[in-house]
């Protein structure tokens, strides 16, 4: 009996999917948080919950899928998703209206594909603290849930895509750490500076918000100044806001975290120099960037898609997907998209990853 079989016959049977160790020899077990109800079911596909340790010893949960057909020895073309900034699960549970889970729900019933989708540290089933985890410890969890791909037998290693979504989309070459990928599907994503995405979004959002026009370049005049002290110069909110008390009306939340994550995140971030990353790829890209988004800049993937195609010609393509947010959601407007007022998920854009994905897939 196989290594694969033997695990699957000694696999605790959980709401009709597998729980799984991650390794025979090393057996990482992790229990589900969620009731039954929760556990992602399509026909024709096995559902396997599994795990693996970071290296501060946390045990994070992977859900990976591929086709049920009885052949245990087939390999398949694998979905490597590397997820967004905030602090939200991977799951895509039955029933779900969010774009962002429709999308990974499509992912996993496209013909002959398998998935792999890793939840970071402190979210659903994983152990941890997502609001105190920076980019690096986050980092380093994909680069290992990455390598973990080769004990799966379904996974063919010559065919590994990786589909990054948000923040995802800027740092996926990352995770691969110079390993060999068929190509990347990447949404929403962003390749500038840290500091510089932030400034475009502090923009659109003041004009979204509703300030006069006349407004619009006094206040991101202290939107620089809060940003330079903060990313250029490292300096945490506290002291920025002890020094210079105004800036803290440009600030939301609490002094050690933005949007949910620690500050060092972020910094973490700013070190990052991710169009030397891309001008390293030479692998089919799909660019995707939503009409409605404004939290990404189109100009991002319009360099890299520059970028790919200065090394291959005709690699990368750049889509505009209509009436689309940042994530794969259905908006009516941009001041909608703003306001999070979702329409129901538009099949069209998931069957327009899928084509691509196919296509690319020998």
């Amino acid at each position: 009996m196989s290594e694969y079989l033997k695990l699957v016959a000694t696999t605790l049977l959980f709401g009709g999917c597998l729980i799984a160790p991650a390794f025979p020899a090393d057996i990482v077990l992790l229990p589900r948080n969620a009731g039954p109800e929760k556990n992602e079911s399509y026909p024709g596909v096995t559902v396997l919950y599994d795990a693996i340790r970071d290296a501060s010893g946390h045990r994070l949960r992977i859900i990976a899928t591929h086709p049920d057909n009885g052949n245990h020895q087939a390999r398949y073309p694998v979905i490597f998703v590397v997820g967004w900034l905030s602090c939200d699960t991977i799951e895509a549970p039955p029933g779900t209206r969010d774009g962002t889970q429709r999308m990974l729900q499509s992912m996993a019933q496209i013909p002959g594909f398998a998935t792999v989708r890793l939840e970071k540290p402190g979210v659903g089933d994983s152990e941890g603290d997502c609001a105190k985890t920076d980019f690096a410890t986050e980092l380093a969890a994909y680069q290992r849930a990455f390598r973990h791909l080769e004990d799966y037998p379904f996974a063919d290693p010559a065919r590994i895509f990786l589909f990054g979504m948000s923040n995802g989309g800027g740092f996926a070459p990352l995770v691969a750490k110079g390993a060999p990928v068929k190509g990347y599907v990447v949404d929403g994503g962003w390749i500038k500076t840290w500091f510089e995405h932030m400034l475009e979004i502090e923009r659109r959002r003041l004009v979204l918000s509703g300030h006069a026009s006349s407004e619009i370049n006094a206040l991101m005049k202290s939107e620089e100044r809060l940003y330079s002290a903060y990313l250029l110069n490292r300096s945490s909110p506290h002291d920025i806001f002890a020094a210079q008390p105004r800036l803290k009306l440009f600030w939301k939340g609490a002094e050690d975290q933005q949007y949910g994550r620690p500050i060092a995140y972020y910094q973490q971030l700013q070190d990052l120099d991710l169009m030397n990353t891309w001008s390293s790829v030479r692998v089919p890209v799909l660019a995707l960037h939503g009409e409605y988004d404004w939290i990404m800049s189109r100009s991002d993937f319009e360099l890299l898609v520059d970028l790919v195609n200065h090394n291959v010609p005709g690699a990368a393509e750049l889509v505009e997907l209509p009436h689309t947010g940042h994530t794969f959601e259905h908006y009516a407007s941009l001041q909608d998209s703003f306001e999070g007022k979702q329409l129901p998920f538009d099949e069209t854009v998931a069957q327009r990853v899928t084509r691509w994905l196919m296509s690319h897939r020998q």
